[in-house]
């Protein structure tokens, strides 16, 4: 109750604060590439359920048909301003209305998309008894995630045979120390790495 109260009130004071900057956010988005605000994007939340997750679009229209993950921090498929968004994390900061209508919350494992969580074993899948979030351990130790799949000859394999595995080792670190405490020092952690 307490997790959920604190999310509430977060991402709606998130939101207002931010409400200047995001709207600056989506003008450039426009004005630099053709295309949407937002990408959205299927992922599994908890208990296996689909919901839609937000970002301010990062990418080219459409880049995802020629797949899922993002290869190192120059892939071309991505805009001008979507390096600037990505490298601060800005992009992510629609997934606020995510948490403020109760699909994600601030801290949780980070939710995948549907043809991964697939691959999950049977105790890997207890990842999905909780609430999905904006970040968690797994964030913070992978933030360069993009450019360790860069350096592999086939990135999709290293990260269902080694990133996705270690990453879920994270999650259920998390759900085993779970607290408003832990959550409060992934937030400041997470703060801290952006900066």
């Amino acid at each position: 109750m307490l997790k959920r109260t604190f999310d509430i009130f977060s991402s709606l004071i998130g939101l207002i604060i931010l409400s200047p900057f995001l709207f600056i956010i989506s003008l450039l988005i426009l004005i630099t590439s053709r295309g949407g605000i937002f990408y959205h994007q299927v992922r599994v939340g908890k208990n296996g359920k689909d919901f839609h997750l937000w970002k301010f679009r990062t990418m080219k229209t459409d880049s995802d048909k020629h797949g899922l993950l993002t290869v190192g921090g120059r892939d071309a498929r991505i805009t001008g301003i979507g390096y600037f968004l990505r490298k601060y994390k800005i992009d992510e900061l629609p997934q606020l209305i995510n948490v403020l209508f109760g699909d994600m919350s601030l801290v949780g494992p980070r939710p995948e998309v549907r043809k991964y969580v697939n691959m999950y074993t049977p105790e890997q899948l207890h990842v999905l008894d909780v609430q999905p979030g904006i970040t968690d351990y797994a964030s913070i130790e992978y933030s360069n995630e993009n450019d360790l799949l860069a350096k592999s000859s086939d990135p999709e394999k290293t990260y269902i045979d080694e990133v996705m595995p270690a990453k879920l080792k994270l999650n259920m670190k998390y759900i085993a120390e779970k607290s408003f405490g832990t959550d409060l020092k992934i937030i400041f952690r997470t703060i801290g790495k952006i900066i």
